[in-house]
């Protein structure tokens, strides 16, 4: 096994989730992300806890789509259901081999499955805010993924395993993160009780309340990698007018050149170059769809590339991100959804942040 992989098992179950005995975590992945799976297995039994897996194979979801009828398409999966609301621990490993297998699908059949699955993903952000479950995302380095970034399989591995940090080049990865909580804690304490906050640039004109907000401090404890701040704006703040500067992707869709326009919080125009029939489904799915859930500031400069997957992306340093629909609720948003969509904008050209008046961020640099 790659020493990397054992590495990473490592970092995940005795930092991010912190495996105690007795601990059920339940471990999500596809079979292709079996190697991984197996070290966080041996690494689960080996602290004392109970490893139980969910493993999906490459065609699922898509079979599923396509032949499930009406009452099939609202069933809550009863093991997940059970895991989401009993377990103390959840791991997940994104895992695809096809990145646009849903592609095809029926959109409305999509929408409400969308729908069922997003039960499950309350409870967690739910009990993820009230402490009684430790979840984290994290991703295994699949062929699909490679070509998404244009690179070899190769050369995405030792990206994924870099910017993890579980590498040669970082002798203790926990200390690491810690390091990155330490530095983030920083700009949180010059943000956090404030209440308006303005961006502008040549891709956004927008203002946005974060009044009695909560500031989360991203340092590899829900996803890895990380690297992010990240609150939920008051529900009805959010006005003016942003572009984002990489494609939007839901669902194994991808949505090119989307613009937003914001009024009293909500989406009142959204327009897309590619995919914009989607974008409106998905601003339809629900009220909580046209509101956003999150505002967050990435900084990790080592995601260097827009690599076609959010978990990554999202944390690219010098951006910002917003995602329409649900909130979490440990920050304080209020705003639920069957969506969690995270859209990025780059500020690292002619762009600032400020924090009631004053400057917080500029072109891609936090202002000390």
């Amino acid at each position: 096994m790659d020493e990397r992989i054992t590495k990473f098992a490592k970092l995940l179950v005795d930092y991010s989730v912190n495996v105690q005995p007795g601990d059920r975590v339940w471990i999500e992945a596809t079979t292709a992300a079996e190697p991984a799976v197996r070290a966080v297995f041996q690494r689960v039994l080996e602290r004392g806890g109970h490893p139980h897996v969910l493993l999906t194979f490459q065609e699922q979801e898509e079979l599923y789509l396509t032949y499930a009828n009406g009452e099939q398409l609202d069933e809550v999966p009863p093991f997940a259901k059970l895991a989401a609301e009993q377990f103390e621990t959840r791991i997940r490993f994104y895992s695809e081999t096809n990145t646009r297998m849903l592609s095809g699908v029926d959109i409305t059949k999509s929408g409400r499955r969308q729908k069922a699955m997003s039960q499950i993903q309350q409870v967690v952000m739910r009990r993820g805010a009230d402490g009684s479950m430790r979840w984290l995302s994290s991703l295994y380095p699949t062929e699909a993924y490679a070509m998404e970034a244009e690179m070899s399989l190769r050369a995405y591995e030792d990206f994924v395993y870099r910017a993890c940090h579980v590498d040669e080049t970082t002798p203790d990865p926990v200390a690491y993160w810690q390091g990155v909580g330490a530095e983030q804690a920083k700009r949180i304490a010059r943000i956090e009780g404030h209440d308006q906050v303005t961006l502008h640039g040549p891709d956004v004109d927008l203002m946005l309340s974060i009044k009695d907000r909560k500031f989360m401090n991203s340092c590899g404890r829900h996803n890895i990698p990380d690297g992010e701040i990240y609150t939920g704006p008051v529900e009805t703040s959010v006005n003016g007018w942003v572009r984002f500067s990489y494609p939007a992707i839901y669902g194994g869709r991808v949505v090119e050149g989307v613009e937003l326009k914001f009024e009293k919080g909500r989406v009142v125009k959204a327009t897309a170059r590619k995919n914009q029939a989607f974008l409106h489904e998905m601003l339809a799915s629900d009220v909580g769809a046209g509101y956003v859930g999150e505002f967050a500031i990435g900084t990790n400069f080592e995601i260097d590339r827009f690599t076609q997957n959010i978990l990554f992306d999202e944390k690219i340093g010098g951006t910002f991100h917003m995602a329409l629909g649900a909130g979490y609720p440990e920050t304080g948003s209020t705003n639920k959804s069957a969506i969690h969509w995270d859209m990025i904008c780059d500020l690292r050209k002619d762009s600032e942040i400020q924090v009631d008046g004053e400057l917080f961020y500029q072109n891609g640099k936090f202002m000390d």
